[in-house]
């Protein structure tokens, strides 16, 4: 029996089960059951995430069913892991990316610069909330928190004029209708990761690591690392609004990275190119310009020291 730990929300029980299914294919015989657990980041729903620790909040239980030897494995959404790992937990595989950028859902307006002076916009990202405040600063940018179900329903009860999640989240769930606009990455970067799931287990575990290795995607794997790595050296958190977002071109990686503050003052944009293998390199290359260029002052005045 193989128990693979997930949040409950819909979303993460999908990601779950998309794991369990990729498994099934490649090894039919093997029993596996889901286990849904409550962490503390979906108990905390009325205060911004950056508030009360960040999105850490959403791998603490998880973690610990893993290291308790309650769960054999767990399925996270990349941008929601923290750069460090609890010792003897990795990330055995990173599956194929979905869309990696952001999504308008609104009922009133096509795209974003459709939206009138005032206009309500909601988002509990802090990186959304920049980039939305530098683009268009004409704009009320509002925290939403909650699953995504939630999101949608405080929308479609006239809270907000548009709200904008995750692209990759709305497709799973078979929401893509519900999407006016995929704002391009020129407008609004991609969070870390985003659009990846993550397959957290023991590094001791020889047999669940056998198992799961095929469905790690290569480059995938690179992608992420490089925007991992980014956040890394910036040594980003939950209080930093950081986006960076690495493509494949060609037999290259290209990797652009964006750093600001909050209110969408003070927003550098930065890129590095290289080859596919020169990932972690480019990402710290990257993060290594934005400081160079001021992110330094940022992060310092946003975390106080």
């Amino acid at each position: 029996m193989l128990r693979i730990g997930t949040r409950r929300s819909p979303l993460a029980m999908w990601q779950a089960s998309y794991v369990r299914d990729a498994l099934l294919t490649d090894h039919p015989n093997i029993e596996i059951e889901l286990v849904g657990i409550s962490t503390q980041g979906d108990k905390t729903l009325d205060v911004p995430l950056s508030s009360k620790g960040g999105k850490g909040l959403f791998l603490k239980e998880l973690q610990q069913a893993l290291l308790d030897g309650q769960i054999d494995l767990a399925v996270h959404s990349m941008k929601d892991v923290t750069v460090t790992l609890p010792a003897g937990l990795h990330i055995v595989a990173i599956c194929e990316r979905e869309d990696p950028r952001d999504a308008l859902v609104s009922a009133r307006y096509a795209d974003l610069s459709a939206f009138p002076a005032g206009a309500i916009v909601g988002t509990c990202s802090l990186r959304r909330q920049c980039l939305l405040r530098f683009r268009y600063p004409d704009l009320s940018v509002m925290d939403l928190r909650g699953n995504v179900n939630t999101r949608l329903r405080r929308l479609d009860d006239g809270e907000f004029d548009g709200i904008i999640l995750a692209a990759a989240g709305l497709k799973r769930l078979d929401m893509e209708d519900r999407i006016r606009q995929v704002i391009p990455a020129d407008l609004m970067l991609p969070a870390v990761g985003q659009g990846a799931l993550g397959i957290e287990c023991r590094e001791e575990d020889d047999h669940t690591n056998r198992l799961l290795m095929p469905l790690d995607h290569k480059l995938t794997r690179m992608r992420v690392t490089a925007e991992r790595a980014v956040n890394e050296r910036l040594d980003g958190g939950c209080h930093v609004p950081l986006a960076a977002y690495a493509e494949v071109i060609g037999d290259g990686l290209r990797i652009r990275g964006v750093v600001g503050r909050p209110d969408g003052t003070n927003v550098l944009t930065g890129e590095a190119q290289g080859t596919l293998h020169q990932a972690e390199e480019l990402g710290q290359q990257l993060a290594d310009d934005l400081l160079e260029r001021g992110a330094g002052q940022v992060l310092k005045d946003l975390y106080g020291n």
